[in-house]
């Protein structure tokens, strides 16, 4: 058998206990990661509205959630005039409505509790970085809020984004009233 010098032992030595504190710090970002994940869905749990809350329309909170997303979302697309603007956007908040009520239970849940996270202001300020109540916050916080939804390296928000803009987009360009301004003449009519 061969002898290493001394050297190549001590170096071994240290790259096992240099590994072994890599496998610690691992499980500590495990743990950290689950007690975490753990208090978001007691949080998102407490948060929920009740199974026998109206399936038709948003819960408050959401609709102020989306009262805010949507002319980021939608900007350079909505009305000028501020009265036609805000009119359009509760035509929308309502259609976003409609279409989480046409979903199926597990995606109107998985909604329901992305909105009572969002409402809730330690996760709105936390997850969001939206310091301000949603009925207060700007079109470029939104847009702030949104990019970083967007481009996030967790796939937990990236699909909140998606979302969240499927829902609003669907609900924006199913209004007959926004036809025109696309050059939409509408469906084709049967005879």
């Amino acid at each position: 058998m061969r002898r290493l010098p001394h050297r190549h032992c001590t170096r071994t030595v240290l790259d096992a206990h240099r590994s072994v504190f890599l496998v610690n710090l691992s499980r500590r970002r495990l743990i950290f990661t689950g007690v975490a994940g753990a208090a978001v869905l007691v949080a998102a749990r407490w948060l929920q509205p009740p199974k026998n809350a109206a399936a038709t329309a948003l819960s408050a909170d959401a609709a102020d959630v989306m009262r805010a997303i949507i002319p980021a979302l939608l900007d350079g697309a909505l009305p000028d005039d501020p009265h036609d603007r805000r009119a359009a956007i509760e035509d929308t908040v309502t259609a976003v409505g409609t279409a989480i009520a046409g979903l199926p239970p597990a995606a109107r849940e998985e909604l329901s509790s992305l909105f009572a996270l969002l409402a809730f202001a330690p996760v709105r300020v936390a997850f969001a970085d939206v310091d301000s109540a949603w009925r207060d916050a700007s079109v470029t916080t939104m847009n702030a809020f949104l990019l970083r939804l967007q481009k996030s390296r967790w796939s937990v928000k990236r699909t909140a984004y998606d979302a969240l803009h499927q829902l609003t987009f669907a609900a924006w360009y199913a209004n007959p009233r926004t036809w025109p301004f696309i050059g939409y003449p509408g469906p084709p009519a049967l005879t």
